[in-house]
């Protein structure tokens, strides 16, 4: 763990991570609610990744350190938030900072690049824009059983839809590339 947030070293480990934490604190005879804690506000980290995701962050990044006012300027962060945004990037592990530098990490600097073939942002990007709105309405779902996502109030098949639509269609390919990412590098071993 790290923060409150379970760690991104090797593919997989998170969910064992978890799974193992979940049974040991149900059956514990004094349960923690940290862990009940941790996914019930699992959001926070992760709306906090997808923004930066959004605002070309890590790309920026990729170009070398920079300062807090630098980013400021360049991603048009309001002055009084954007020490706690960067700073909450740090501690999720995404981005680290040494003598008032803001930096990439190795893994967002391999995968969060734009410019580099080994991007996967765009299925948070595709998550950003679309997917998350969607849980908002979870509940209303489950009670309903009613479809939540545009997608069941569109006119046309959503496959139709995305590919009449160029952006769109573009949008949805980079996601797939991104989602398809950790399989393409451990099937060329």
């Amino acid at each position: 763990m790290h923060n409150g947030i379970v760690s991104h070293s090797a593919a997989g480990t998170e969910r064992v991570e978890i799974e193992s934490q979940a049974k040991e604190n149900v059956l514990s005879a004094n349960p923690a609610p940290d862990f009940i804690m941790q996914v019930g506000l699992g959001f926070w980290p992760s709306k906090i990744l997808l923004s930066a995701v959004e605002m070309e962050l890590f790309t920026d990044l990729a170009k070398g350190p920079q300062s807090l006012e630098s980013i400021r300027g360049r991603l048009g962060l309001h002055r009084g938030r954007r020490a706690i945004f960067l700073d909450t990037l740090v501690a999720l592990g995404l981005l680290a900072r040494q003598d008032g530098q803001y930096s990439n990490t190795p893994a967002t600097d391999l995968y969060l690049d734009k410019h580099k073939p080994s991007y996967l942002g765009g299925i948070l990007e595709m998550a950003n824009q679309r997917l998350y709105g969607y849980w908002n309405h979870l509940t209303e779902a489950l009670r309903t059983g009613l479809p939540q996502t545009k997608r069941a109030t569109a006119r046309a098949p959503l496959f139709e839809a995305i590919f009449a639509d160029p952006a769109r269609l573009k949008s949805f390919l980079a996601a797939m590339t991104g989602l398809s990412h950790g399989a393409n590098l451990a099937i060329r071993g």
